[in-house]
């Protein structure tokens, strides 16, 4: 990852400093090492923030490993009134951490940031020694895993291991007093902006925080607050123009995806103790009978699910440069947003779909057993995801539960379906300003948007089951896709939107990938033209249906096994873009052409 991207891109200050590149690394299968001064063999030299799985990281054993080590020595020296802070954006799956010997942080959830102040670690010196020991048992299905494979090679739908750091790390100088976290909510319906600026430290009684909002070179807002019991929590209301082209400019979309500039300033008295930026937007979603709402009005999703895994690197990107790259794939493919399926993504990934406008999903990984340990992991690590990632506007939806992983006997076991229920109601309680699914795919109870996996590669029976001439009742009472029930008993069809959340999975294999041999997909194409008229033959069905709301083919790019993508691996188009851009958006030959919107 190039460390010039600042890892957090919604709080960020000038100064920060990068710990990724070159440590020493020790694999621990027997967990003989309890602490930094015990012996340990460093074998290995290891590329942060690469996870020993992969060829970035210099080590590329697949192998299975419970227990490795990490160390590397860093050059900071903490100032008299000042405090330094040590972040990792993930370490899969728990991770104990220590500065100089000193323990600072023990952290559990592969998927969630944390963070650790290491002042009184540091003491006078200025050179020190970071140590991490991760535990991450490869067979251990009670734990959100995702789509990391429990077996020794990659099969089915599930992929190669990711053990151990894999986003960045990280360190920054902060003042005694420092802005901890900023959460924006917007509130379309009055065009104001909703600011919660959270101060920790030596917490004094005159504290005062300034939020100064800007579009461009106007600024809209210029705010002066009192911060009380280390918090400030304001609506900050903006001048509505009135006419809808005049609000347009200001609103958040995929084709126009306005972000505002926020500069905050942290005083006590007349002295600057903390000054950060950041950025927020003027945006709404909802749901209104049987249709997704985004600013106001009915909006088709189209989007396509993307598993969020390179060749080389695994879960972690190649590089700020891939992230960016990928939503521009998207967006120039057709697509409006993407379903991260499995994963929760780089921070810097939401930055570019924000920055550039693409609508994300944001899933849970699962688990893959059943038990109250796995709940328990779950709602910890899920309430810690929706904590970092509530303020980034193109997240529009979360998804707990995905085709009843981790829940299997949904149809017959109240304890499943009560978790189901439960981990919906959490979420709407975190985030009010969001729809959930609380899990997608099929066997639907508490939602807010019903999703149907359905991957029959025949358009015309796609047409048949869900066209005009089929009622909801019908559907949901009388089909199966999947050989799956819709809803649970219970739990009727209450004129959700509909929409079709996987479907497609047309495996071309364009070219052979390395390490991959057997390939697979739903069904199959052998040339450019065959693979161009299923996909173009299947969207031309889902983009003309009325009873849906929107859609998600199967799938951004190739992933091992899985030969399904729109793109290789390496994220080269298995077909011209204007054809996969025209098809995904049901353009006719002849027809104007709205191409990368």
């Amino acid at each position: 990852m190039a460390d010039t991207a600042y890892p957090r891109p919604q709080l960020q200050r000038e100064h920060w400093q990068s710990l990724n590149g070159q440590w020493k690394f020790a694999f621990d299968n027997e967990k003989k090492y309890k602490h930094p001064s015990d012996p340990i063999s460093w074998t290995h030299q290891i590329n942060v923030p690469y996870p020993p799985e992969s060829e970035a990281s210099g080590i590329c054993d697949r192998g299975f490993h419970r227990s490795v080590w990490y160390e590397r020595e860093f050059d900071v020296k903490a100032e008299p009134h000042g405090r330094v802070i040590l972040h990792f954006g993930a370490v899969d799956y728990r991770a104990r951490v220590w500065v100089n010997g000193h323990q600072v942080v023990d952290h559990e959830g592969g998927h969630s940031s944390f963070q650790a102040d290491i002042t009184r670690a540091l003491g006078e010196a200025e050179k020190h020694t970071l140590t991490v020991w991760v535990e991450d048992d490869p067979h251990d299905l009670a734990k959100p895993r995702g789509k990391q494979d429990w077996q020794l090679e990659p099969h089915s739908i599930w992929y190669p291991r990711t053990t151990g750091i894999w986003q960045a790390v990280w360190l920054e100088k902060v003042n005694h007093t420092y802005i901890r976290k900023l959460r924006w909510t917007p509130h379309f319906e009055g065009f104001e902006i909703g600011c919660e600026t959270f101060v920790y430290g030596d917490l004094e009684n005159d504290l005062t925080v300034d939020v100064t909002i800007r579009n461009g070179d106007k600024i809209l807002a210029d705010d002066h607050y009192q911060i009380i019991g280390g918090e400030a929590h304001r609506k900050i209301a903006l001048s509505d123009p009135g006419i809808d082209d005049s609000r347009n400019e200001l609103l958040w979309s995929p084709e126009r995806p306005t972000l505002l500039d926020v500069d905050i300033v942290l005083r006590y008295h007349d002295e600057v103790l903390d000054r950060v930026k950041s950025y927020t937007a003027l945006r709404s979603v909802a749901i209104n009978r049987d249709r997704f709402m985004l600013n106001g009005r009915p909006y088709h999703l189209r989007l396509v699910l993307d598993q969020g895994y390179w060749p080389e690197t695994l879960l972690s990107a190649p590089s700020d440069d891939a992230l960016r790259r990928d939503v521009e794939l998207a967006k120039e493919m057709g697509f409006n947003g993407v379903r991260k399926h499995q994963k929760i993504e780089d921070p810097r990934y939401l930055y570019w779909a924000d920055k550039l406008g693409l609508l994300v999903w944001e899933e849970m990984p699962s688990s893959y057993r059943f038990s109250p340990l796995a709940i328990t992991r779950m709602v910890k690590e899920w309430a810690e995801v929706i904590e970092r990632d509530y303020s980034h506007p193109c997240i529009i939806v979360w998804v707990p539960f995905n085709e009843s992983w981790g829940v299997p006997n949904l149809t017959s076991t109240q304890a499943h379906r009560n978790a189901v229920e439960a981990l919906y109601h959490l979420t709407r309680t975190l985030d009010s300003t969001r729809p959930v699914i609380g899990n997608d795919g099929w066997e639907a109870s508490a939602t807010d948007l019903l999703g149907i996996h359905d991957y029959d590669p025949d358009a015309e029976r796609l047409q048949a089951r869900y066209g005009n001439a089929v009622t909801t009742q019908e559907l949901f009472d009388r089909r199966r896709p999947g050989g799956r029930i819709l809803t649970l008993d219970g739990y009727p069809h209450r004129g959700q939107p509909i929409i079709l959340t996987e479907f497609g999975g047309i495996a071309y294999r364009k070219r052979p990938e390395k390490g991959v041999n057997e390939v697979w997909g739903y069904s199959e194409a052998e040339s450019d033209q065959q693979f161009h008229d299923a996909y173009r033959r299947l969207l031309e069905v889902v983009n003309e249906t009325p009873m849906f709301s929107g859609f998600c083919y199967t799938q951004f790019a190739d992933t091992y096994q899985e030969a399904n993508g729109l793109l290789t691996a390496d994220r080269t188009p298995k077909l011209p873009m204007q054809q996969i851009h025209d098809a995904t958006r049901n353009i006719k030959p002849g027809a104007k052409r709205t191409y990368g919107i």
